[in-house]
């Protein structure tokens, strides 16, 4: 039976957020999440075996949490919603099966739905929003996913227009915090290093110190229907990484003793510059680039290239609003640099809170609630959780 206001419990473990939302219609009334983020952090990035167990161990806790929370019970609910994908293998089938058990036990509908269409989606419910504004581009940018996508309803018309072709921006924060002997996640600490905190000094890097490369950003590239609006960060980390190397050569090539004060040191065994300054090559030359003048120019070229494209698909669509999500949507500069841009373009810029941003229950529950409402057939039991499901798939 068809509800305006379906009360929706939503269940999402794509990677390593153990996250369940209830909803009303388009009221939130829960987001309850739990991470293993602590957990990955000796490995320098999320473990998918790891972030499986996690979500073994606590969605249990988390269902219930969400219920007594909320002030329903599972008799209360109207349909269930479970990420189907994409996300890692292992952890989707965790909140599937979980999802699976109370569909089975208590009789309720069940939805399996896309998980980059639920970021869009959780603007249904988020409190300072009057709804999800269509049609909108939509850039999502986390760890696992950069995408710009054309939405022009939630639940039938959703276009991919680019993605990544190798790895998300938030991996290439990653693995660059990691080269740099910093710590995960690597979006926030390049963002502190960025902004001088990590060498005490409180001065800013400049964002100018190295020309780091914009992928897939050439005349060429943004002439090809295929790569006008793709990504690719591999470039820009194999230059993070010859500036490093080159750094820690010049250093190494100082007579023991010679470093002026307040150069930055280089450790000798994660060959990482811990702060201040070293040597670093630009241009072909070796000067001093302090770590936060790394870290800036960095940022602002995984920054500048997601801001760019996002305004090419909507000049290019006609399209005059820009919905920002996922985990990287935290970023103050990509957050600031796009508002800018927007601004000066006459594009209306949107974003959600943060904590409905990263990936969360919320979003799982709105966008089943909004399928529910509309009276869509259930996806049933029988159905199987896709590592890489396309974005146009809304409900399997």
């Amino acid at each position: 039976m068809t509800r305006a206001e379906p009360l929706v419990l939503g269940i999402e473990t794509s990677c390593d957020e153990t996250g369940v939302g209830i909803v009303r219609g388009r009221t939130l009334l829960t987001n309850t999440v739990a991470t293993s983020m602590d957990e990955h952090v000796r490995f320098g990035g999320v473990v998918p075996e790891v972030a499986s167990r996690a979500h073994v161990q606590s969605i249990g806790p988390m269902i219930e949490k969400a219920l007594a929370d909320a002030g329903v019970t599972l008799d209360d609910l109207d349909a269930l919603a479970v990420t189907a994908g994409p996300g890692l293998s292992g952890a989707l089938m965790v909140g599937a099966a979980a999802a699976k058990g109370l569909a089975a036990s208590t009789g309720l509908p069940l939805y399996g739905i896309n998980h980059l269409a639920a970021h869009v989606a959780v603007d249904l419910v988020a409190p300072d929003s009057p709804g999800l504004h269509t049609p909108t581009i939509a850039l999502l940018v986390s760890g696992g996913h950069t995408e710009i996508l054309r939405i022009g309803d939630i639940v039938d018309d959703i276009e991919l227009l680019g993605a990544t072709i190798d790895d998300a921006a938030g991996e290439a924060f990653d693995k660059t915090a990691r080269l740099l002997g910093l710590d995960y996640p690597g979006g926030p600490s390049i963002s502190r290093a960025a902004a001088g905190l990590l060498d005490e000094s409180g001065v800013p890097g400049d964002p100018t110190a190295v020309r780091f490369p914009r992928g897939l950003s050439t005349k060429k590239d943004l002439r090809d229907p295929e790569r006008r609006f793709s990504f690719s960060f591999s470039g820009l980390k194999t230059a993070a990484l010859r500036t490093v190397t080159a750094a820690e050569a010049a250093v190494s090539a100082q007579p023991t003793g010679t470093s002026a004060a307040g150069e930055a040191s280089v450790s000798g065994t994660s060959g990482a510059i811990s702060s201040g300054t070293a040597g670093a090559s630009t241009a072909g030359s070796v000067g001093a680039l302090r770590l936060a003048d790394i870290a800036a120019s960095f940022e602002e070229a995984v920054v500048d290239v997601l801001v760019r494209k996002t305004l090419l698909a909507c000049a290019d669509t006609g399209i005059d609003h820009v919905l920002l999500g996922g985990g990287v949507a935290a970023n103050a500069r990509l957050r600031e640099r796009l508002a800018e841009r927007c601004e000066a373009v006459g594009v209306t810029l949107r974003v959600p809170p943060l904590d409905l941003c990263t990936d969360n229950g919320a979003m799982v529950a709105a966008l089943g609630a909004e399928i529910a409402a509309r009276g869509s057939a259930a996806s049933g039991l029988g159905f199987g959780v896709l590592s890489s499901l396309e974005v146009d798939d809304v409900l399997v």
